[in-house]
């Protein structure tokens, strides 16, 4: 008996640190969460449910690799389940020092910004998160049919690809783009994403989209037209013009959102080299001068073949998407004039 109770004792500080350290975790990221949520100012409350670290190891399964539904470099998406229900659980690596701090900011960049946008339809609706981690970790509702990939088609039960058709294709645009003009004109200064792409697009077993991510987000002052920041963002969905010079305006998400659209529209990677010649997607779209068949996805093309409104249809959503990525920035709509349009295109050929 003396010498289990020797082993017991023996264990104590062991206990005791990981105690410490789960309570140095928590209020560094509490302290955090409540000046950003305080800093946000929007004048509404915002109640978030707090899970504890045992919630989620057990939830996960101790955050088993089997549990994985996406790996990025910067976090990792598991599926959990908790209180009889599936859950999506993101997940950030520790990192050291000011990568810490960063990472820190940024994940409750997200927290704070999901909140806000919390009653958009179009929202992936955040349940709540965990403070006991170095860095917090979210907890999101579950969507089945799981994130766009970077061509925007879909990974099936048995990691087969699935093509989404163009009716598809055009309603989540008129969504995202719905979620986007909210997210720049429904407070008090306009949130920009700055990290527009498919894999920020979890999609429902209806094929709603809901946009999450909001890591990178930044606020531009009322009463400012722009906010100076290091760059960041992915390659292939940067504005040339925030890359060049730093500034943030609206003008940078409709830029990532022009090249989504044409993601949408093409079927392949922005990153993607097209034609014969193998000429970069940007470019190379902008050079078919108009030539719809050069540039849809073959399998869209091939499905709305002899149908005239449909064909339309492309056509304007490409010359939205041009405009969209324009060099010139004041050529550029903004996100609000272009979720009108697309709700036009949409309608288009409903109405006839």
């Amino acid at each position: 008996m003396p010498s289990k109770l020797v082993k017991l004792f023996s264990r104590l500080p062991f206990f005791r640190r990981k105690e410490r350290y789960i309570e140095s975790s928590y209020y560094k990221n509490l302290k955090k969460l409540l000046e950003d949520l305080f800093a946000s100012g929007d004048g509404e409350s915002h109640p978030i449910h707090c899970y504890s670290a045992d919630d989620l190891i057990r939830a996960t399964n101790n955050f088993h690799p089997s549990r994985i539904v996406e790996r990025y470099s910067c976090y990792e998406i598991f599926r959990g389940f908790l209180d009889g229900r599936s859950i999506i659980v993101k997940k950030y690596p520790l990192g050291n020092g000011p990568n810490e701090d960063r990472s820190r900011s940024r994940v409750i960049r997200d927290i704070v910004i999901s909140l806000q946008m919390s009653n958009h339809e179009n929202v992936l609706k955040l349940l709540g998160c965990c403070l006991e981690f170095p860095i917090p970790v979210l907890v999101h509702e579950y969507v089945a049919k799981g994130v766009l990939n970077p061509d925007a088609s879909l990974r099936g039960a048995n990691e087969d690809q699935i093509i989404l058709p163009w009716n598809i294709r055009l309603c989540i645009a008129k969504q995202v783009a719905s979620a986007v003009s909210y997210l720049h004109t429904a407070f008090a200064g306009p949130i920009i994403h700055r990290d527009l792409k498919p894999s920020c697009l979890f999609l429902d077993d209806d094929y709603v989209p809901k946009l999450h991510n909001f890591s990178l987000s930044i606020t531009i002052p009322p009463m400012e037209s722009d906010v100076e920041d290091d760059v960041t963002g992915t390659i292939g969905y940067i504005d040339p013009v925030y890359l060049w010079s730093n500034r943030i305006t609206e003008k940078t998400d409709v830029y990532s959102f022009g090249v989504l659209l044409l993601v949408f529209l093409t079927g392949r990677e922005c990153w993607a080299f097209l034609g014969v010649e193998g000429i970069p997607m940007i470019p190379y779209v902008r050079g078919c001068d108009g030539r719809i068949g050069e540039i849809v996805d073959p399998k869209i093309y091939e499905e709305v073949r002899g149908n005239e409104q449909v064909q339309q249809q492309l056509h304007d959503f490409l010359e939205l998407a041009l405009l969209c990525i324009r060099d010139d920035i004041e050529g550029r709509p903004y996100m609000v004039d272009v979720a009108r349009e697309l709700i036009r295109i949409e309608e288009f050929v409903l109405a006839s």
